[in-house]
């Protein structure tokens, strides 16, 4: 016989100040606020002293993977994007056919996201040319059909270069990305997905946070004398 289904052992507690429970996906005040708080209850936002991928030193981190190892959250944060996005795009007069992410945690993201709006969701795998160029690619059999209204998710944006890559594919297969959507945004002035020579395409966020970025010649916390560690898929 297979063992009963169990609740969650340890629910989440974000910090005093911040809502306990969800809610409504639409008021993003109350929104940011929450996925703030999950954030913080799940250690995904980190502060301390850190060299980030870029070369550049950072007093926060966000650790995309401390947050998605809670499905609970994550699927919380996904309903919140599902439900934005679907506001922007039939405020255009259009629709969402099909949700495509990019490896790792665009995978999870849209599965999840796909399984709200009743939609497939695929994922996009890097994968290197003859020349060593990276590109991503649609594999696995996946198949997107012409003209196919496509939604964009990802988990943390900085610069939008992962969505951007999922693009190539896409218009090669003649769909239509409507919009893009990811769990946080590291930059505030970033409101859409540029793609040359088509119109830009409108993203949403569930949070955006202003995480500045120092060099290291610059970098107050180095000037203090505080030990820098490098997060993420290092390890370290």
């Amino acid at each position: 016989m297979s063992e009963p289904l169990r609740p969650l052992r340890l629910p989440l507690s974000p910090p005093a100040d911040f809502p306990v429970d969800p809610v409504d996906p639409l008021d993003r005040i109350a929104v940011s606020r929450r996925i703030e708080g999950l954030l913080r209850a799940t250690g995904a936002l980190q502060q301390g002293h850190f060299l980030l991928k870029s070369g550049r030193h950072g007093d926060h981190y966000l650790e995309k993977w401390s947050l998605l190892q809670h499905p609970s959250a994550a699927a919380e944060i996904a309903h919140v994007i599902a439900a934005q996005s679907l506001e922007v795009v039939h405020g255009m007069g259009s629709d969402i056919d099909l949700v495509v992410g990019p490896t790792t945690g665009g995978v999870l993201l849209a599965y999840e996201i796909g399984r709200l709006l009743g939609v497939r969701g695929l994922f996009a795998e890097e994968v290197r040319g003859t020349d060593g160029t990276p590109r991503r690619e649609f594999r696995r059999g996946f198949h997107i059909p012409p003209r196919s209204r496509v939604l964009l998710v990802d988990d943390i944006l900085t610069t939008g270069g992962s969505l951007q890559a999922l693009l190539p594919p896409l218009y090669a297969a003649g769909a239509h990305p409507v919009a893009a959507a990811v769990v946080a945004s590291r930059t505030p002035g970033l409101t859409a997905i540029e793609a040359e020579g088509r119109e830009p395409i409108p993203l949403v966020a569930g949070i955006t946070l202003d995480l500045p970025t120092f060099d290291a010649t610059a970098c107050p916390r180095c000037a203090a004398g505080e030990p820098i560690g490098a997060p993420g898929s290092s390890g370290r």
